[in-house]
């Protein structure tokens, strides 16, 4: 998707990737490789401009040994802390972005005395690897505290305060070298079993209040890091505060409604970002949804006769994977709520 934003703008890439045959190579010449094998990367890099990443498991390391010899954006320093929650959520302390109540979890002693400081409901989460709600155990009592921590291969890990959120917002952030920001509206995130499924963009219900603290928080981290590039933040809303979940210093998807259903794509906004030129108008065209298709693939004549924008990753087929996303946009919130329900059925109607 970086790459089909950035043909048109006389772009061309290269891309790293560890599988056999990744989908980004169906776009750009593929370099098969382990992320931290440095010859790979030394030949990788010869002749880029810039590299950046979609993925923020990639080793901090590796980034910055790139990063002597080409410019990486967003940088490796951002990379490390969006790697470890412990450091997210000290960095949103840091920045005066609420949280809920977290500690430092190193062993079982730890988590214990944790537990009764906070209480529970809880979850404790290890503090890297995890992703799309791997890698955490809910705790009720302190008597879950031994199976979770054995069952989270007695890792460093942090454990958090449930928050009884009303709703999770996200925001999409772009920004350049010289300070320009562009602030994608804040929209709202429907999961299920630890993934993301839905994407409404507006949010519904949107007060300038949030829009505000939203784009506050966005903007402290930016400018902490001297950030280029596509930036978004996971927010917990409840009681009019929102909550900062986690971050991520990449193109999100969250933000994939923004190729049909934004005047400029998350995408081509990172691009600009990285490469220094002007971020594009980041408003809504209207009303817009994403939704995720995960494990199954709806039929494709039905889709588009439904008046889906289908998007396919090349992906093979399995329980819980993410392989594509469908964008629907209507002129009202109304229409758009049936146009997402059309949808959601020919998925239904795929898994079936």
């Amino acid at each position: 998707m970086l790459a089909l934003a950035g043909y048109p703008m006389g772009l061309q890439f290269r891309v790293l990737d560890p599988g056999v045959d990744p989908p980004a190579g169906e776009m750009a010449p593929a370099v098969t490789a382990q992320f931290d094998d440095l010859m790979a990367l030394d030949a990788f890099m010869d002749g880029c401009d810039v590299v950046t990443f979609e993925f923020e498991q990639v080793p901090a390391d590796s980034a910055r040994h790139i990063a002597r010899h080409v410019p990486v954006h967003p940088s490796p320093d951002i990379l490390e802390v969006a790697q470890d929650r412990l450091a997210e959520k000290d960095l949103f302390a840091s920045l005066d972005i609420p949280t809920a109540r977290f500690a430092r979890v190193d062993d079982h002693r730890m988590l214990t005395d944790a537990v009764a400081t906070i209480g529970g409901p809880s979850i404790l989460k290890t503090r890297g690897g995890g992703y799309d709600g791997k890698g955490q155990v809910r705790i009720a009592t302190e008597s879950d505290t031994v199976h979770a921590w054995e069952d989270l291969g007695a890792a460093p890990c942090i454990l958090e305060e449930v928050v009884d959120f009303e709703r999770e917002l996200s925001i999409i952030a772009a920004r350049t070298e010289g300070g320009d920001i562009a602030f994608y509206p804040p929209v709202e995130n429907h999961h299920r079993d630890g993934l993301l499924r839905l994407s409404i963009a507006p949010a519904p219900d949107l007060t300038q209040d949030l829009v505000d603290q939203a784009e506050h928080h966005a903007r402290a981290i930016l400018e902490r890091y001297d950030y280029q590039g596509i930036l978004a933040i996971e927010l917990f809303e409840k009681n009019g505060v929102l909550f900062g979940n986690e971050f991520a210093p990449r193109v999100h998807n969250s933000g994939h409604w923004t190729i049909e259903g934004a005047e400029t794509s998350q995408f081509e906004n990172h691009l600009r970002g990285v490469l220094g030129l002007p971020l594009g108008d980041p408003s809504a065209r209207g009303y817009a949804a994403m939704v995720n298709l995960i494990g199954t693939l709806p039929d494709t004549t039905e889709v588009l006769a439904a008046g889906g924008h289908l998007h396919l990753y090349g992906k093979e087929p399995r329980p819980g994977r993410k392989l594509g996303h469908i964008t629907v946009r209507a002129d009202s919130a109304a229409d758009l709520a049936v146009a997402i329900e059309r949808i959601s059925a020919l998925i239904d109607q795929g898994r079936s």
